[in-house]
């Protein structure tokens, strides 16, 4: 055997043992970090606390890893808050007034369609008429659930959130007057005291618009009665023309103020 021989002969076993010592530290390695997943994965089932923290780190983690890559942070939770419906999913009679008003006050059916059940739902629960409560909400605000009035009437049903800020504790507080549902809700609660201490749905109207006292209540009456008539019609099946929407502003409780009668149906919840 030449020298040539031997060198690559002791080369040879030197690569062979060089793999095998790789392969075997890759193994114990492997090894030692199951152990050590094993061991956190038992640490943190055994203390709560641990757990909770480390979830925590791992979630902040994991948003500051998204907003590099997106820019943004993605809101999962963000389709539970959104107050819409499949109109094509509502009975006929639902779906009929939700397109009709769509058309009517060019706003997404998606939206009106969850307005729409909603009434329906608290008017069965109230014993209200849900086609009042809709021509209630058309002749206020349109169904823009921001709109707000001079006098400091808001969202849907214009409801005068200062006066009224003890019914909306129970949605958060009065910024909830700008949540569809929630000022649909604490509006229908006004509007059934309303016509319960006025004794009639006329009655019950001028007092839920501030004109209890008043003379003249701007045609408000008037025109949620012939909404809530075309709305029961759409309703009935009927074909029903689409008329320009008017909106009717709420009137200045300051001119409501000289009766008393009138003040405590707007102050009593």
């Amino acid at each position: 055997m030449t020298a040539l021989d031997k060198v690559e002969g002791s080369l040879s076993g030197l690569t062979r043992r060089v793999t095998q010592g790789f392969f075997q530290l890759s193994h114990n390695s492997f090894a030692l970090l199951g152990l050590g997943v094993m061991f956190a994965v038992i640490a943190l089932i055994a203390q709560p606390e641990l757990r909770k923290v480390s979830e925590a780190y791992l979630m902040g983690w994991l948003q500051d890893r998204q907003v590099e890559t997106l820019g943004y942070e993605e809101d999962a939770g963000a389709i539970d808050r959104t107050t819409a419906a499949n109109p094509h999913e509502l009975p006929k009679q639902q779906a009929a007034v939700a397109f009709w008003l769509s058309k009517k006050y060019r706003i997404a059916p998606e939206p009106l369609s969850a307005l729409v059940t909603e009434a329906y739902d608290l008017g069965t629960r109230v014993q209200l008429d849900p086609t009042l409560i809709l021509a209630i909400m058309a002749i206020e605000s349109g169904f823009n659930p921001f709109a707000q009035s001079s006098v400091g009437a808001q969202g849907l049903m214009q409801v005068m959130t200062k006066v009224h800020a003890d019914k909306f504790a129970g949605f958060g507080g009065k910024l909830a007057a700008f949540d569809p549902v929630a000022n649909l809700r604490v509006g229908v609660k006004v509007l059934q005291e309303c016509i319960q201490r006025a004794g009639s749905i006329e009655r019950g109207l001028r007092a839920y618009v501030g004109a209890t006292s008043l003379e003249d209540d701007g045609g408000y009456t008037a025109k949620v009665l012939a909404e809530h008539e075309r709305l029961q019609q759409v309703a009935a099946g009927r074909h029903v023309p689409l008329l320009n929407p008017q909106v009717i502003p709420t009137v200045n409780p300051a001119k409501a103020a000289s009766s008393a009668d009138n003040v405590a149906l707007l102050n009593n919840s």
